[in-house]
């Protein structure tokens, strides 16, 4: 009788808190996107970054960019200031926390879900990675780690997740003024580049330089945010592609009705939207759940003359 009410009254609270956090909507919505491969990135980054954190960047005394850098900043003047360095894992998540709160009520909720995954999975995999001195060379450091983390960050923004840090920052401010925020992540490189030369030298800083540029390379190489896809779609099911394209790529769509295969003589009906290499994912999950019959043809670094509105997701 007791674990009853015991139960009954644990189920009352969860489902109460759930319920002001919005929390089961969130959760209902990410089971029918493809959360799983969402997650594989996230841990994909998470040990990418550790690796190149433990591996590369501590041991060479050279800064990544963005949140990872700002951690390392803060264990570097942990050490000077109080004589005891807090691990980059335990900083890195303090840096954090107060930007996904922000993202929480700002950004939406399946975008800080999402985060707050990866922030975990780069936090843990940074405590759990042993630091390894390859090489005490700080140009091989600089070279390899950006390498590395260009491919995790790369990868993370190819299934469309963010790893925090300036991403909310920018994403926040770019929703509220509409306005390109690209200096923000200036401004928060060009404060890392002038600790890390005032705390280990303007040497170390030049390094750092090399890294942030090389991972920038990396992360263009990888996956590129801004390139411009045209689908072409041959489907029996219009209407609910088209509301499918709209409610949740927030595309519109060209439509040609009433064409005829070759084949067998079937009508169908031509749908042509163009999205971005970020939205692709999304895009394939929708055909294949919508329309699995449908023939999709997909051109790549399509160049658009007009008004194309590139959303945050």
């Amino acid at each position: 009788m007791k674990k009853t009410r015991l139960y009954r009254r644990f189920r009352y609270f969860l489902h109460k808190f759930a319920r002001n956090f919005k929390l089961l909507a969130v959760v209902k919505s990410i089971s029918r996107e493809k959360y799983d491969e969402k997650i594989s990135a996230s841990i994909v980054y998470g040990f990418l970054s550790a690796v190149a954190v433990n591996f590369f960047f501590q041991p060479g005394h050279v800064y990544s960019s963005g949140a990872t850098g700002l951690a390392q900043i803060l264990t570097a003047l942990s050490r000077s200031i109080i004589g005891l360095a807090l691990p980059v894992s335990v900083t890195f998540y303090l840096i954090n926390v107060p930007l996904m709160i922000l993202a929480w009520y700002q950004i939406g909720h399946k975008f800080t879900i999402f985060t707050f995954i990866t922030v975990s999975m780069s936090s843990l995999f940074i405590q759990l990675l042993p630091e390894v001195t390859l090489t005490k060379d700080p140009i091989i450091n600089a070279l390899f780690g950006g390498v590395v983390m260009g491919m995790g960050i790369g990868y993370a923004l190819k299934n469309n997740i963010s790893s925090g840090g300036t991403d909310i920052v920018s994403l926040t401010i770019r929703k509220k003024t509409g306005r390109n925020v690209g200096n923000i992540s200036l401004l928060v490189n060009g404060t890392i580049m002038v600790i890390a030369g005032l705390t280990f030298g303007w040497t170390y800083a030049l390094y750092s330089m090399i890294t942030i540029f090389v991972s920038s390379r990396v992360t263009d190489a990888v996956f590129t945010k801004q390139k411009r896809m045209q689908a072409m779609i041959i489907t029996s099911k219009p209407d609910q592609v088209i509301d499918k394209i709209h409610h949740k790529l927030h595309r519109g769509a060209t439509m040609i009705s009433s064409v005829e295969g070759t084949y067998n003589h079937e009508r169908k009906t031509i749908l042509i939207t163009v999205i971005t290499r970020a939205e692709f994912n999304d895009f394939k999950f929708i055909m294949k759940k919508t329309d699995p019959q449908a023939f999709v043809s997909v051109a790549e670094d399509v160049h658009i003359i007009g008004r194309f509105v590139e959303e945050d997701r």
